[in-house]
C-alpha cells in the first residue's frame, strides 16, 4: 500500500502540473497568459483573454487532474488521508508546475473538484460563496471566506474528519500562491509594499481596481530604430 499511496501522489502532483491554461493560450491565442492580466494560469484568464469554449475545455480538465487522483485513492482502497494527498498534490503541481518553472495557477477549481469527491456539500458551499463574490464584483474575499468556513459546514454536518486537515493545507497553499504570485515583483520596503501585500492576500490583486488588474496587457515592445 505504501508503494502505491507514494506512486499515486507523485503521479497526482504531475498530473496536476500539465497546464490547460497555459496550454490553451498558446495553442488557441498564441500568448503566455502569465504576462496577461493576474498572470493566473487558471480559467478565468483563458475566459478572458482567449475564449469561452477554450475555457470550459480547460475547465473540465482542471476539475478532472484532481478529481481523479482522490477518487482513484478512495477506489483502491487508500485510505481517505491518501485520497486527500492525491488531491493537493494535483492542486500543487497546478499551482507550481514542474513544467513551467514552478509557476501556474491558483488552484481553487482543482480543490473544488477534489472535494466533490472527498465531501460535496463543502465544494457547494464554496461554489455559492464564489457565485455571490462573482455577482458582487470580486470573488477573492468570498473564495477565502468560503475555503476557512468548510470545516464549521463539515462538523455541523458530521462531514469525514479529513476535511480539517484538507482545508487548513489548502488554506495555507491559497494564501502562499496570492503572495508568491508567480513571482511578480514586490514594491520597495514601504507602506506601498504592506499595501501589496494586503492586497495579495486578501484581495488576490496588487492593485485596487480588479477591473484593471483583470485586464492588464504585457508591455508592448519597443519598435526597433
Amino acid at each position: 500500500m505504501i508503494v502505491e499511496s507514494i506512486l499515486l501522489i507523485a503521479g497526482a502532483y504531475l498530473f496536476g502540473s500539465v497546464s490547460s491554461a497555459y496550454l490553451a493560450g498558446r495553442w488557441f491565442a498564441g500568448k503566455d497568459l502569465r504576462d496577461y492580466g493576474s498572470g493566473n494560469l487558471g480559467g478565468s484568464m483563458v475566459w478572458e483573454h482567449v475564449g469561452r469554449r477554450a475555457a470550459i475545455a480547460a475547465g473540465v480538465f482542471d476539475v478532472l487532474k484532481s478529481a481523479v487522483p482522490a477518487w482513484l485513492g478512495l477506489r483502491l482502497g487508500l485510505g481517505w488521508p491518501v485520497a486527500a494527498a492525491a488531491g493537493l498534490a494535483a492542486v500543487v503541481g497546478h499551482s507550481w508546475s514542474v513544467f513551467l518553472r514552478f509557476t501556474g495557477g491558483r488552484g481553487m477549481l482543482c480543490f473544488f473538484a477534489m472535494m466533490l469527491v472527498l465531501f460535496p456539500w463543502g465544494s457547494l458551499w464554496l461554489a455559492g460563496l464564489t457565485i455571490v463574490g462573482w455577482r458582487l464584483g470580486d470573488s477573492a474575499p468570498w473564495v477565502l471566506t468560503g475555503l476557512i468556513t468548510i470545516p464549521l459546514l463539515a462538523r455541523a454536518l458530521d462531514g469525514p474528519a479529513v476535511v480539517g486537515p484538507i482545508v487548513g493545507a489548502m488554506t495555507l497553499l491559497a494564501l502562499a500562491k496570492r503572495l508568491e504570485a508567480n513571482r511578480r515583483p514586490w514594491p520597495p520596503a514601504g507602506p506601498e509594499r504592506l499595501k501589496t501585500f494586503l492586497r495579495r492576500a486578501f484581495l488576490d490583486r496588487d492593485i485596487a481596481s480588479h477591473r484593471d488588474w483583470i485586464y492588464q496587457q504585457p508591455p508592448v515592445p519597443e519598435a526597433e530604430t
